[in-house]
């Protein structure tokens, strides 16, 4: 079975995206994952298709509606779908790569793009919705979001990536930032790849690799050394 991607959003124009293009695009034509995206607004029951309305207790913006928003879901995702539904929010948890593998080994997800200043938490506790964020901004909306947390699971899905090996030595696989990458030609601008990575020695190519994960990890993301996995012997 394809992983299936659910996408509820008042945009449908922005999907596929980026995402009918490169691996994922070739991946979409070829079946090993299906996109549907569904207009909220068809989910209105008013002549003006409305989806927001006034924050309750006052203040700036709107809030989108429970009742359009649950009917929405339930179309997405009646009962017995086993997919999780995820709403694309900046309060969310922060996605990691942990549960990137998680929806990966998954049969898909239904996700809704948030808009205006956000969704009603009736709808959230009442459909289960798991709360994701890309991380500490905020975007016009959901859609955005989603297309990045769709492109991370879409890569590692069995036959995407022409090596799977590929994804295992990525940044946060192992809980550091990746090591640097180097290919030909040999020396550019008067800097030459460093030695050990042309000395056909796989023990001490290993070994600086980790080092230098780990040098770049205590730099840019110290916060990650902690959690990281010991380099395996």
């Amino acid at each position: 079975m394809s992983f299936s991607a659910s996408v509820l959003t008042l945009y449908p124009e922005m999907f596929p995206g980026a995402l009918g293009l490169s691996l994922a695009g070739r991946a979409l034509e070829g079946g090993i994952w299906s996109l549907e995206a569904i207009q909220i607004r068809d989910f209105a029951t008013d002549r003006h298709r409305t989806v927001d309305d006034t924050p309750a207790g006052g203040g700036a913006g709107m809030v989108m509606r429970a009742d359009v928003l649950a009917r929405a879901i339930d179309h997405a995702s009646p009962e017995g779908d086993a997919r999780p539904r995820l709403l694309m929010s900046p309060r969310g948890k922060p996605l990691t790569q942990a549960r990137v593998r998680e929806l990966a080994a998954g049969p898909g997800a239904v996700i809704l793009c948030g808009r205006f200043e956000g969704v009603d938490q009736r709808v959230i506790d009442a459909r289960g919705l798991e709360e994701i964020s890309i991380g500490d901004f905020i975007l016009s909306g959901g859609e955005p979001a989603a297309l990045v947390l769709l492109d991370a699971v879409v890569r590692l899905l069995p036959g995407v990536m022409g090596n799977a090996v590929s994804g295992e030595e990525e940044s946060f696989e192992n809980g550091l930032l990746e090591h640097p990458h180097y290919t030909r030609p040999q020396e550019f601008e008067g800097r030459e790849i460093p030695e050990v990575l042309i000395s056909g020695n796989h023990k001490k190519i290993a070994a600086w690799r980790r080092a230098e994960s780990e040098r770049l990890t205590a730099e840019r993301r110290p916060d990650l050394l902690a959690a990281a996995q010991p380099l395996a012997k």
